[in-house]
C-alpha cells in the first residue's frame, strides 16, 4: 500500500497549524511551527492570495493529513458520512475518531496516530477480547480496547501512558491505566472534537461541487 515516508513536519507548516503528527515533539519548542511558522519551499514566506477553492482544499488536506489517510480512503469516509443521517461534516469527524488507531491514540497508548497505527498493525491490541490488527476498524460504543499482556512491558507504550495527563483523555472515552485497557463510552459530539480545530463545512462544500 502506498504511504508517505517524508517529513510530516512539512504538513504542519503547509497548513500553518499544529497537526500533532510527531507526538511529544509537538509540545516542545522544537516543533516546526514554533521555529518556522510559514509554508515550506522558497516561496513559503510570500504573500499568496487564496481563493475559496484553495481554502476548502487546505481544510480537506489538513483533516486528511491529521488522520494519516490517502485521498481514496478519505473520499470513501466522506461518501459513507454523506449516506448517514445527520450533518455530513460531523458524521465524517465521528467516523474518523472511531478508527481503532485514533482511539488508541486518544486513550494515550501512543503519542501520535502514526505510532498508534503501527502498534495496532503489530498485534498489540484486542477489542472485546479478540485480536484486531486493522487500524481502520471502527470501534462501537461499549467496545473495550485492551493492550495484550505480552505487550504491557513495551517501554514506549508505558512512557506514552505516563504522559497522557498532559494531553488528557476525551470525555467520551474511559481509560483504566492499571489494567491497560479503555473503552468507548459513547459517540463524541461536535463540541468535544476541538483538537485540532476543523471547519468541516468547507470540506462538504468542496466535495459537493
Amino acid at each position: 500500500m502506498a504511504r508517505y515516508t517524508g517529513s510530516v513536519c512539512r504538513f504542519c507548516r503547509r497548513e500553518t497549524t499544529k497537526l500533532f503528527l510527531k507526538g511529544d515533539r509537538c509540545h516542545t519548542d522544537k516543533c516546526a511551527i514554533e521555529r518556522r511558522n510559514y509554508a515550506p519551499g522558497q516561496h513559503g514566506q510570500g504573500r499568496i492570495k487564496v481563493s475559496d477553492y484553495g481554502t476548502q482544499l487546505r481544510e480537506k488536506q489538513k483533516m486528511k493529513r491529521t488522520y494519516g489517510l490517502l485521498e481514496g480512503q478519505f473520499r470513501a469516509y466522506f461518501k459513507r458520512a454523506d449516506r448517514m443521517k445527520g450533518v455530513t461534516g460531523e458524521n465524517l469527524l465521528i467516523l474518523l475518531e472511531r478508527r481503532l488507531d485514533s482511539i488508541v491514540y486518544r486513550l494515550g497508548f501512543a503519542t501520535s496516530r502514526k505510532e498508534a497505527r503501527q502498534l495496532v498493525r503489530h498485534n498489540h491490541f484486542k477489542v472485546n477480547g479478540r485480536k484486531v490488527n486493522i487500524p481502520s476498524f471502527l470501534v462501537r460504543p461499549g467496545d473495550v480496547i485492551e493492550l495484550r499482556e505480552k505487550s504491557r512491558e513495551v517501554a514506549r507504550v508505558n512512557e506514552a501512558l505516563d504522559g497522557v495527563m498532559r494531553r488528557g483523555v476525551p470525555s467520551w472515552l474511559e481509560l483504566d491505566r492499571p489494567a491497560f485497557k479503555g473503552s468507548l463510552k459513547s459517540l463524541p459530539v461536535r463540541e468535544e472534537l476541538t483538537t485540532p480545530a476543523f471547519q468541516e463545512k468547507l470540506i462538504v462544500e468542496l466535495y459537493s461541487k
